[in-house]
């Protein structure tokens, strides 16, 4: 007697429904992050396949063929990061769609996620630190922010997200919101301390990094200062004002140089935890390989010559 096998029917949600289904469980504010960057590559995903196709039809050979070739073709020459970021949308997804009985398999296993170079050279040098935050040509705005991201070495989303409440300016610190959604508190130094008054001109409220212009579309209540209209700087804005200021930098460099030069300070394990509002050791190693700039001062004391002169 054969083997019986069942047939599986293509009867089930559209791929638009299964995306908003999938997206639905991602409602908390949390990963409110998180949802608006898998909703943009599903977009992509479902102009590639049809809104009204049937999700099923992914469990048939030719169609997982398909996909993974226009997703070969469409994240295969992007940096390796941005690869495997969309990969593991697309699995994410496929991960609830088998759990709700709506795909038998897995369409996207023929595709492998990418490694990528260790990247050593990401912290910038002492002296490119200090001209750069010296440069009093540069509006007041990005000279704070720049100097807090530094001297904090907190992550760009979170010195953003900041509003005046947040601030304590008398014990020079402030709450953020980290990784996770956990409460955790950075804190500055001088210069950020001299420079936040004069930026904030008296403020009470509103955030504390403010486009330069009224906003332009409806944003929600606490992403706008209501006396002047002004919304609140967005990380790509600023992100990419740094770039074009420093010639390629990007704004996660000043972090990973604060937390570089702390270890190269003799900042131990647990203070630089602290620093970073990391949790775990793994997490941090990688900004707490010493600089060529370190290693050249490291080595030079240790040279023979040097010790005889």
């Amino acid at each position: 007697m054969g083997t019986v096998r069942r047939l599986r029917s293509v009867a089930g949600p559209s791929v638009v429904e299964a995306i908003d289904g999938f997206l639905a469980t991602l409602d908390h504010p949390e990963t409110a992050g998180t949802r608006r960057v898998y909703a943009s590559t599903l977009r992509q995903v479902r102009e590639h396949l049809g809104a009204a196709t049937p999700l099923a039809v992914l469990d048939t050979p030719a169609a997982a063929a398909g996909l993974v070739a226009w997703f070969t073709v469409r994240w295969g020459e992007r940096a390796p990061a941005t690869f495997n970021r969309n990969l593991d949308t697309l699995r994410s997804a496929i991960g609830y769609w088998r759990e709700q009985d709506w795909l038998a398999g897995d369409p996207s296993r023929a595709l492998r996620r990418r490694g990528r170079a260790p990247d050593r050279t990401r912290s910038l040098g002492r002296a490119e630190i200090t001209a750069l935050l010296g440069r009093e040509e540069l509006p007041l705005r990005e000279r704070t922010l720049w100097r807090l991201l530094y001297e904090s070495a907190a992550r760009a989303g979170e010195v953003l997200a900041l509003d005046v409440e947040d601030l304590d300016l008398r014990n020079r610190c402030a709450k953020v919101r980290r990784k996770g959604n956990a409460v955790d508190v950075i804190v500055w130094q001088t210069g950020t301390a001299r420079l936040l008054p004069r930026l904030l001109k008296g403020r009470s409220g509103g955030p504390v990094f403010l486009t330069d212009r009224r906003a332009r579309v409806p944003l929600a209540p606490g992403d706008v200062y209501e006396p002047t209209g002004q919304a609140r700087l967005s990380y790509r804005r600023a992100a990419e004002t740094f770039t074009a200021a420093t010639g390629g930098a990007t704004l996660h460099q000043l972090r990973h140089s604060a937390l570089t030069h702390a270890a190269e300070d003799g900042a131990n394990t647990s203070t630089l935890l602290s620093f970073s509002g990391h949790t775990s050791v793994a997490s941090l190693a990688r900004y707490a390989r010493v600089s060529p700039e370190a290693l050249r001062r490291w080595q030079q004391r240790r040279d023979p010559a040097t010790r005889c002169r």
